[in-house]
């Protein structure tokens, strides 16, 4: 053990700040977009449904659970600053990938998906970034840093929606730069910007990040590599339930289409506007659970984090009687006009309506007739909505600190990257089941049956959090070497 130097706990804390920055680029690669990729995938490729969304958001998490261990790997044996770079570089080449998937002539939602899963795979550098904020702070200092990181992480899916609905304004059609075939739109001109970010991430890695290790007390550890034995109860099992809370950002989009018939511009701005005040309390909560944890500890958060991200679910439920508008679609694709459904189906619809739609050309609306479950699920107001968002913003920033403030606690001082590796690829695991699963119940049987089986997921895991409770202890604190 070395004293640590005034100059040493600086260029500490500058190192773990370009880690939270890295985290917060990763974030928004993922969200940035998120908004607009069924609005895109339906302009670029109308042969693409919304399981295939499904398949799209879920690549971007195969990509980070394959990357993950090997990034964190790595990152045990080599400067860390290598996989940082490279993954970087990926993650700015997929970015223009995406931006040019209109250019083929057929198949573009396989390269699409082929994009966003080199997007992923290059954010599997969030297991170097958390392994390395673990492995650079004492156990007091870790609650604290854990919930930056998470801070920065929920920041970028904040301005990630908030930069697409921004660049809305350049519209669907935008402007076109012929000589190098590049569409500069509401759908590109985000990722570009991601890729800029990128580009200045790499820049400031080099310049400002260096490699230090304390050991729990706060005390400059010799070796990077420092090992100790310790026991490491798992808490992936947590992580895994805790992510699919992202399905509802996933499911966002067509969600809203569906039931408040919004056009695909109006889904992508109203829904970063949601999201946008959402995030916003989320690093509210983040920035309060560093002092509740001193008081409550943080297992008892944990547990009341997850009961409130099952309220939040829960008022997802359909519970009305008012039926959603419905698209109806000919043979030839000719838009027939909404109807409202009041209390009943209407059993039969007359031939009037159906001549009316016969030179329609708007964007069609509603609930598409091709989910049956369009013609008897009732409604999810908006109130409902807005309702589970803010509840599921409240209580997801909690559970995720703490899931990862207790994992690393638990692992004690030893090269945390294959771990946090691990950690991070269950839960890209659980994005990868979560979009892909539910996005097929909610395409064929609909809100109620998705939202249901959410709840009993989310019931599940607080289950097991009650059978592994006692167990949830620092590995410090476990061994006598500190008090809790």
């Amino acid at each position: 053990d070395v004293v640590e130097t005034q100059e040493h706990y600086k260029s500490r804390w500058r190192s773990i700040w370009i880690m939270h920055l890295t985290m917060f680029l990763s974030s928004v690669g993922f969200s940035i977009v998120v908004m607009s990729v069924w609005p895109y995938l339906q302009k670029i490729d109308p042969t693409a449904d919304a399981s295939f969304l499904g398949w799209i958001i879920a690549s971007y998490s195969i990509g980070q659970m394959v990357a993950s261990p090997l990034f964190g790997l790595w990152s045990n044996y080599r400067p860390r600053r290598e996989p940082l770079v490279v993954s970087t570089v990926i993650s700015v080449a997929a970015n223009c990938l995406y931006a040019y998937v209109h250019v083929p002539h057929s198949h573009n939602k396989y390269y699409m998906l082929i994009a966003r899963a080199l997007v992923g795979f290059g954010a599997g550098n969030v297991a170097v970034v958390r392994s390395y904020v673990a492995g650079a702070t004492s156990l007091t200092e870790r609650t604290s840093a854990m919930a930056n990181t998470s801070a920065c992480q929920a920041v970028g899916f904040i301005l990630g929606p908030v930069f697409q609905t921004c660049f809305t304004l350049i519209g669907e059609e935008g402007v076109t730069w012929k000589l190098i075939r590049l569409q500069l739109n509401m759908y590109t001109a985000p990722v570009l910007f991601g890729a800029l970010l990128g580009l200045i991430n790499i820049i400031l890695i080099f310049a400002i990040f260096r490699e230090h290790r304390v050991d729990d007390m706060g005390r400059q550890c010799t070796s990077i590599n420092f090992e100790e034995e310790g026991i490491c109860v798992s808490l992936k099992t947590y992580s895994v339930m805790i992510i699919l809370v992202y399905f509802l950002i996933i499911i966002a989009t067509p969600l809203t289409m569906d039931m408040y018939s919004w056009t695909r511009k109006e889904a992508v701005l109203y829904n970063g506007i949601i999201l946008g005040v959402v995030g916003i309390e989320s690093v509210i909560v983040f920035m309060v659970v560093k002092t509740l944890s001193k008081k409550t500890g943080e297992r008892a958060l944990l547990h009341g984090g997850l009961m409130i991200v099952l309220v939040g679910f829960f008022i997802l439920l359909p519970w009305g009687k008012k039926l959603p508008n419905i698209q109806w679609q000919e043979i030839k694709n000719n838009s027939i006009p909404r109807t409202t459904f009041s209390e009943t189906l209407m059993p039969f619809w007359s031939l009037e309506a159906m001549q009316l739609s016969s030179n329609h050309t708007t964007e069609p609306t509603g609930c598409p007739v091709s989910q049956s479950w369009c013609l008897n699920t009732p409604k999810i107001y908006l109130a409902q909505y807005i309702s589970s968002d803010v509840l599921i913003g409240l209580g997801y920033p909690v559970c995720n600190v703490m899931s990862y403030t207790l994992y690393s606690k638990i692992l004690g001082p030893k090269p945390q990257g294959v771990y946090m590796g691990w950690l991070t690829a269950s839960g890209s695991g659980a994005r990868i089941l979560g979009p892909v699963f539910v996005s097929q119940i909610y395409t064929h049987l609909g809100p109620r049956w998705a939202f249901s089986l959410i709840c009993g997921i989310v019931v599940l895991s607080l289950l097991i959090l009650e059978i592994v409770y006692k167990r949830l202890i620092a590995f410090s604190v476990r061994y006598g070497r500190m008090q809790e």
